[in-house]
């Protein structure tokens, strides 16, 4: 297997630990950086689309996003050629998210020309999906993803259930009310299910009925029991993940794996647990 030489080894070495990782405080100035261009970019772009600030400082909000644009474009950039396997991470999660956080402004230059504002301002707005690189530098964050993930089943037969309280009783409500009272059809019906169950309460329909009135009652004191549910299944998730945490006897470092990107190694470790390569 060809080898790079050791200059540029420790190149992409250095490199990768700045930006993969935070244990260093080059690593943590990266971060720290970013996060906060991450935070002026999206209210950049919430600021252009207030009409008088856009038709004012229209050229400086350009400039501005260029730059941006292209501090991004380096990073993307960056993070590819500092991984041994670029595909992994172009294809990840975070790379999308780093790939539409730059691609939207040179979009721009090709879409262009009165027939395609509408396109061009839709391209404008993906921007705003920068601010979900932050939670690559909020730590809890991961942990969150984790107690979903294993809670993806229970929160997913939690679902199915409610979808299927929320058929019964929507057609419960079509068959007690009338269609002057906006209960026309039983989709109609379900969907008036769906907003009490949640509490929303939009008002564009309304039981008028004593029978509707007391399913209603019903339905809008189970959807307060029902909001309960999934935050109980990710807590006692989250609690037992912090308490395995609290309990392992080995510190997990911040280091990634430059060859599978794998985190989560253990402070002392030589190799990663994934793949084998040495950190």
């Amino acid at each position: 297997m060809h080898e790079l030489p050791a200059g540029k080894q420790d190149w992409r070495h250095r490199l990768h630990e700045i930006i993969y990782e935070s244990d260093t405080p080059a690593g943590k100035l990266f971060d720290v950086i970013l996060l906060w261009l991450i935070l002026f970019s999206v209210v950049l772009v919430m600021l252009e689309s207030v009409e008088q600030l856009n038709s004012r400082y229209s050229e400086l909000f350009n400039v501005v996003e260029w730059v941006i644009t292209v501090i991004f474009s380096v990073e993307y950039i960056a993070r590819i050629i500092t991984v041994r396997k670029p595909w992994r991470y172009i294809f990840s999660f975070y790379g999308i998210i780093d790939l539409l956080s730059a691609v939207p402004k040179y979009l721009s230059l090709v879409l262009v020309g009165t027939q395609v504002l509408v396109t061009f301002r839709a391209l404008r707005l993906l921007r705003v999906f920068r601010i979900l690189k932050l939670s690559r530098y909020v730590g809890e964050s991961q942990k969150i993803l984790d107690a979903l993930r294993a809670s993806k089943t229970r929160i997913l037969v939690f679902l199915f259930a409610i979808l299927i309280i929320c058929v019964i009783l929507g057609t419960v409500m079509y068959l007690v009310e009338t269609p002057e009272s906006g209960f026309s059809s039983i989709p109609k019906s379900v969907y008036w299910a769906i907003v009490t169950l949640t509490t929303v309460g939009y008002g564009d329909i309304v039981p008028t009925s004593v029978a509707g009135q007391f399913v209603a009652s019903i339905i809008m004191i189970l959807g307060y029991a029902i909001i309960a549910i999934p935050t109980g299944i990710i807590t006692s998730e989250m609690t037992r993940a912090s308490t395995k945490e609290n309990t392992d006897i080995s510190p997990v470092s911040r280091q990634s794996c430059p060859h599978c990107s794998a985190e989560g190694h253990h402070l002392n470790a030589k190799f990663c647990f994934r793949c084998g390569d040495v950190l």
